[in-house]
């Protein structure tokens, strides 16, 4: 598979998905994310899904998927071919300004967890009693057929999970969960399976704070006005930069803030302390 055929057969949609980089603003053709290479409030990194290819208003620099890969994974030429060689080759997206707007997927079918590989999945990151909280999703993208953990957002959206995905069907949003809260405490979480652990060393139905699900750092600016109405916000954020930078603007904007990823500084995140506690069975 040559350079050109990998540019204009692998979506660069995609590719953004699978480094969890989702639009901030987006129309039929184009869309709007935060740039590769640095932090930045006002998102400069354009995409056009129909050309195939991005360009970075804030450097001057043009992206195609193959560089693309090579800024995030700090890679070569033939490292990133490696890499793209893994996704299905449909191509650039149509480019529908005459027609109406299509999906490229299609949820077949929602089930509570009962397939033996997601059961697995669940109980190898130990929170398979928490399984209710998610259900098993059956979709088509691309024409082909998939399965997986899904977990909804406020916008309908679902985030999908399984052993070797991790993609949003539908709007990417954030996931707020509102439950009988007289302390007026919110717990914030870059993804749904640190709710989920929470939730069972919690192990209780009488919980005492509301959850937001971020489901992505790039959604933190969806959260302003939910988290300025809460007097205590505990965070749970991946021990990782975009982690580190989300931690920064919440404890600069907002009060009394706690950071407990102190319990779990050795670690990426706190599912993954969690299942390597062997405290908890």
């Amino acid at each position: 598979m040559n350079c050109e055929k990998i540019k204009n057969k692998v979506s660069i949609r995609m590719v953004l998905e699978s480094f969890n980089l989702f639009p901030v603003k987006e129309n039929q053709r184009t869309a709007f994310y935060f740039a590769l290479d640095r932090v930045e409030v006002v998102p400069s990194f354009s995409v056009d899904f129909v050309k195939n290819a991005g360009f970075d208003f804030g450097t001057g620099k043009s992206y195609d998927v193959i560089s693309i890969v090579q800024q995030i994974n700090k890679c070569s030429v033939s490292e990133a071919l490696k890499y793209l060689s893994e996704f299905n080759f449909c191509g650039p997206e149509k480019d529908f300004k005459n027609e109406k707007t299509k999906k490229n997927y299609q949820i077949l079918e929602v089930n509570e967890i009962k397939h033996p590989a997601l059961i697995k999945y669940l109980k190898s990151r130990k929170v398979f009693e928490q399984s209710h909280f998610v259900k098993e999703i059956y979709y088509e993208l691309n024409e082909r057929k998939y399965f997986g953990i899904g977990f909804y957002n406020n916008s309908g959206g679902v985030e999908i999970r399984n052993k070797y995905s991790k993609i949003c069907l539908g709007k990417k949003d954030i996931t707020l969960i509102k439950n009988s809260n007289q302390n007026n405490e919110i717990c914030v979480f870059e993804g749904f399976f640190d709710y989920l652990t929470l939730r069972n060393i919690e192990k209780s139905e009488n919980v005492t704070s509301d959850y937001l699900i971020l489901n992505s750092t790039a959604m933190l600016f969806k959260a302003d006005d939910i988290l300025k109405n809460y007097d205590r916000i505990s965070l749970f954020l991946d021990n990782d930069p975009n982690g580190e930078i989300t931690k920064k603007i919440i404890q600069q904007k907002y009060q009394n803030v706690e950071d407990c990823s102190l319990l779990y500084c050795d670690f990426k995140d706190f599912s993954e302390w969690f299942c390597s506690n062997s405290a908890f069975p």
